[in-house]
């Protein structure tokens, strides 16, 4: 097949399933190749890098609610079950999807509920779910109508005093990602719970004071059933790690040439139709090391915004010394999804946005977006069947084109030219688990991710096959990773971070990270419920301030987009501190941009902002204290 490149990208218009999404750091693609990097050196995240804050939470396992229990019994083929072959195109297969009777609908899961009152005047009530013989369980929660102020917690039982939570305006921001995104199905309306590593988990919903119960509607259809032992051993226990990878893959400690490509990699446990699967990713730097942590995949693992928005991280996950076979202490999990920036199976390769920061020490590796040459040295780095990293060492043989599955062919390669690069292993091979993993040139700089092959340590000559980063970024990448016009960090956005003062009544918003954290650790009246949307950080063409004031008799802040309403604060209401702009936001309609809903609280004489529908929705029905005064202006829900 000797297409030239005009020619193949031109075919590949009529093979490739993408999603390119917009507003969320992507361009126009019109920009001139020649105003554009095409090659990147990597970077390691300082450690004064933020890390946000942490999901799981120490807490004392006292007076918790009594969970109403739901047990499932054990699923008596789950190790009959073949593992997808690798030129079957599937990622590794973990857990199984298991549909739940009992909490099927909203009615009957507020049924199992069993409320008492919380010493702020909300509720709480809890359910614990069990199935036999599970390594871990993840919670497919679907959710149409929850108060943003509400939390949500998930935790084992035996450790109740370590639980995972979030604030509810975060879940229903996310399922309004997945939503449009056009993932308007079950799987659009579910959040995954994270894997806790237990047979039996613990969902907990705390409601805010004042919230009608009738108002709720949340169900858990499905649980998917996690039968591979993920868990994170502690170092020199390895009795706890899932089934050893074949003997001839390398132990990627022994080589020290790629020890930041190490720290680049992680392993992916994801959810799809509750379903749970195992690849690999791979953390890349842009064009200007600005620390937004883009993750590269193969599109057969992940590509839908649902799907990414349960993917959990295992970093570090490697041997703490060569062939040691024990865990490495600093291997860190992280459970805060991501957001689905672009997918395509044209060359099978999906570009993600982590929804929380990797861990200090983590490399954002470096890429080069030119064609490799035929017989060059690459390496691979991946996590096969979930083991702990390995590295294989091998040539591009050549390119061809593979169809993407779907088209009635399955998975075939053909031809000497193509969206592909061809690899043959000297040493080293791939397996389940590999799918999605970098491939790395001599540079050690990113040049495709693994779509497939039949190689083994039998059948070593067999071939391997990898999506070709070059033409996966002249499509599309380049619009996050090498913008020719603005800063691939989302024209510069900033989160605003959003607190609920029990005391006075009121929500709290803020840009600064070092606010944000003395807020979380001197003022307990603050609960702190993430991130509420992202603004600009900076004024530019287009955009407007945001003005802030602290009302010196209430105790509240009050924020404005109006320099009219600003200005008659300024000369009518002295009791009203000015503190300046607080961020910067778009005045009207723009694309990507969502408005920002504002609700007037009489009773308190406060404002609250919301940028979710499903909120601003829920506040209008049941709220009747908030009198709704529209949009503020417009913002965005991801960075």
């Amino acid at each position: 097949m000797a297409n030239s490149f005009r020619n193949l990208m031109s075919a590949l218009g009529g093979v490739a399933l993408s999603l390119l999404l917009a507003g969320c750091g992507g361009g126009s693609g019109d920009a001139e190749a020649t105003s554009q990097t095409t090659r990147m050196e990597g970077w390691v995240q300082p450690a004064s890098a933020d890390q946000g804050v942490p999901y799981v939470k120490l807490r004392e396992a006292i007076n918790l609610p009594t969970p109403a229990k739901i047990r499932l019994g054990a699923i008596a083929q789950e190790k009959a079950i073949p593992f997808p072959l690798k030129t079957g195109l599937a990622p590794r297969l973990i857990g199984m999807a298991r549909d739940v009777d009992a909490t099927g609908a909203s009615a009957q899961t507020l049924q199992m509920f069993h409320w008492r009152p919380t010493e702020s005047g909300g509720l709480v009530a809890a359910i614990s779910f069990s199935s036999e013989g599970a390594h871990g369980l993840r919670l497919g929660v679907v959710v149409k109508q929850l108060p943003g102020g509400s939390v949500l917690r998930i935790y084992s039982p035996a450790k109740a005093g370590t639980v995972f939570q979030i604030p509810g305006q975060e879940v229903l921001q996310r399922i309004q990602r997945q939503k449009m995104a056009g993932d308007s199905g079950l799987d659009g309306q579910t959040w995954w719970t994270p894997d806790l590593g237990s047979d039996e988990v613990t969902l907990e919903v705390e409601l805010p004071p004042g919230t009608p119960l009738g108002a709720l509607d949340i169900a858990v259809p499905r649980v998917s059933h996690i039968f591979e032992d993920l868990s994170l051993p502690t170092e020199g226990d390895f009795s706890t790690k899932i089934n050893e990878s074949a003997a001839c893959q390398l132990d990627a400690s022994c080589y020290d040439a790629y020890a930041n490509q190490r720290n680049a990699v992680a392993r992916m446990i994801f959810t799809s139709g509750a379903n749970t699967y195992l690849c690999t990713g791979t953390l890349l730097n842009d064009s200007i090391s600005s620390g937004t942590p883009y993750f590269l995949t193969a599109n057969h693992c992940i590509s839908s915004a649902a799907e990414a928005e349960s993917l959990q991280t295992d970093w570090f996950y490697r041997t703490p010394i060569c062939n040691s076979r024990t865990l490495s202490s600093s291997a860190e999990r992280r459970l805060g999804g991501a957001t689905l920036l672009y997918a395509s199976d044209g060359f099978d390769m999906t570009l993600l946005k982590l929804n929380e920061a990797p861990p200090a020490g983590a490399f954002f590796a470096g890429w080069d977006a030119g064609a490799q040459v035929v017989g060059s040295e690459v390496t691979g780095l991946h996590h096969p069947r979930g083991d702990v990293l390995k590295i294989s060492f091998g040539n591009i043989s050549g390119q061809t084109f593979c169809t993407p599955p779907g088209t009635g062919t399955g998975f075939q390669c053909i031809g000497n030219s193509g969206n592909y690069y061809q690899i043959n292993w000297s040493r080293g091979t791939t397996e389940g688990g590999s799918s999605g993993s970098a491939l790395f040139n001599s540079a050690n700089q990113v040049i495709g991710t693994l779509y497939g092959g039949s190689a083994t340590c039998s059948a070593k000559t067999s071939s391997e096959f990898y999506g070709r980063f070059d033409i996966a970024f002249n499509t599309a990448l380049k619009n996050w990773l090498a913008p020719a016009s603005s800063p691939p960090s989302g024209n510069g956005r900033a989160a605003v971070y959003r607190f609920f003062n029990g005391t006075t009544g009121a929500h709290f918003f803020t840009t600064s990270v070092a606010e944000r954290d003395n807020t979380i650790q001197t003022a307990p009246s603050f609960s702190y419920e993430g991130v509420a949307f992202y603004a600009q950080a900076a004024p530019a063409t287009g955009n407007s301030a945001v003005y802030r004031f602290y009302g010196l008799v209430g105790g509240a802040h009050f924020y404005t987009s109006s320099a009219q309403e600003r200005d008659s604060v300024l000369n009518n209401l002295p009791s009203y501190r000015y503190e300046g702009v607080a961020w910067y936001a778009a005045p009207s309609p723009t694309a990507g941009a969502s408005p920002v809903y504002r609700f007037y609280r009489p009773s308190k004489q406060v404002h609250f902002y919301t940028i979710s529908l499903a909120e601003r929705d829920f506040i209008v029905s049941n709220n009747p204290e908030y009198v709704y005064e529209g949009v503020s202006y417009y913002a965005w829900t991801s960075q």
